[in-house]
């Protein structure tokens, strides 16, 4: 076990260095961020002088060496755009974002995985095919053509729920949470629902198919064949079997609804860090651009580190086979 954790914490620093050269030298190439910040009345040479400032002038090799340095730190540098420190916004906005990709995962679960077990367990019957034909329909539409929906029939049509925004938060420390007020619940319902419909399609399909797959494995035969109940044959024995995979692309999927919540805040205008990004592209903010990157990559790799070790945990294979 401890050698396992050695090797993934070794690739996890590799993904790590990866990510932050990715994101550093990518966004060299999305604009000047000179030209943002000033106006066609400034002078070339306070242009250079405000060049110089950032150290934009010098190596490539160095600016990457000095951000790397800064982000171990814990320096995340300045905003372009705002001047203030970027771990700040991001610390600002952090809380926004993983409440509303916890919530929008929270009913992905709560509707995929026993919406994937009955649709398992029959599997020809009438409720379970128009489930089935709904989870299709919620790939096929694109996220943002749902949140636009949702806000025409509750917020428009029916003038149920708000629709941008976040609504009233309670301070706890510097963390700012809207799910301990009851207005901060009525403008979470909308956004959590579009980024957790297609997480929900996904979850419901991955666990009808797990469950018919052990199902038709051969202890389950075996079992059936010993007269056990049906109730516990699926229950005691089937289930555990199939959460075994699911564990891990749920694990993934909470770092994917982070990551891929910039169009539902966009929609939303919810006030996390992929709206803060999508500002970012926009005024050519380049350290809040490559940061915000690489806290979504840490999301991951944490994530990710934590299912492999509860998989090892949960998997009697596993251990022995890194015991071998």
């Amino acid at each position: 076990m401890a050698w396992f954790l050695i090797k993934r914490l070794a690739q996890s620093v590799l993904v790590m260095v990866a990510v932050a050269f990715l994101a550093f030298s990518l966004f060299r190439f999305v604009g000047d961020p000179v030209s943002q910040m000033t106006g066609v009345e400034t002078s070339v040479e306070d242009r250079e002088r405000l060049r110089e400032e950032l150290g934009l002038n010098d190596p490539f090799a160095l600016q990457f060496l000095r951000f790397t340095g800064d982000l171990l730190q814990g320096d995340f540098g300045y905003s372009y755009r705002t001047r203030q420190p970027v771990g700040e916004m991001i610390l600002d906005r952090l809380p926004a974002t993983i409440e509303l990709g916890v919530v929008a995962l929270l009913i992905s679960l709560v509707v995929g995985i026993p919406a994937g077990i009955y649709t398992a367990l029959r599997p020809k019957g009438v409720t379970s095919q128009s489930v089935l034909l709904l989870t299709l329909v919620g790939v096929s539409i694109p996220t943002f053509v749902i949140g636009i929906m949702l806000i025409f029939t509750f917020g428009v049509w029916l003038n149920w729920l708000p629709t941008f925004g976040r609504g009233g938060t309670v301070e706890i420390g510097w963390w700012e949470s809207s799910l301990l007020r009851p207005e901060g619940w009525r403008f979470l319902i909308l956004p959590a629902l579009t980024l957790g419909v297609y997480q929900l399609t996904l979850t419901m399909r991955l666990v009808r198919a797990e469950m018919m797959e052990v199902m038709r494995s051969d202890h389950i035969r075996f079992a059936t064949a010993r007269g056990v109940p049906w109730r516990r044959l699926h229950f005691r024995h089937a289930l555990p079997n199939t959460m075994i995979p699911v564990i891990t692309i749920i694990g993934l999927q909470f770092g994917g609804v982070i990551a891929f919540s910039i169009v539902t805040e966009s929609v939303f205008q919810w006030p996390g860090m992929g709206l803060l990004f999508l500002e970012s592209i926009r005024f050519v903010d380049i350290p809040v651009m490559s940061v915000y990157l690489v806290v979504i990559a840490f999301f991951f790799v944490v994530v990710n580190l934590a299912v492999d070790l509860l998989y090892v945990a949960i998997d009697p294979r596993l251990r022995v086979r890194e015991a071998a």
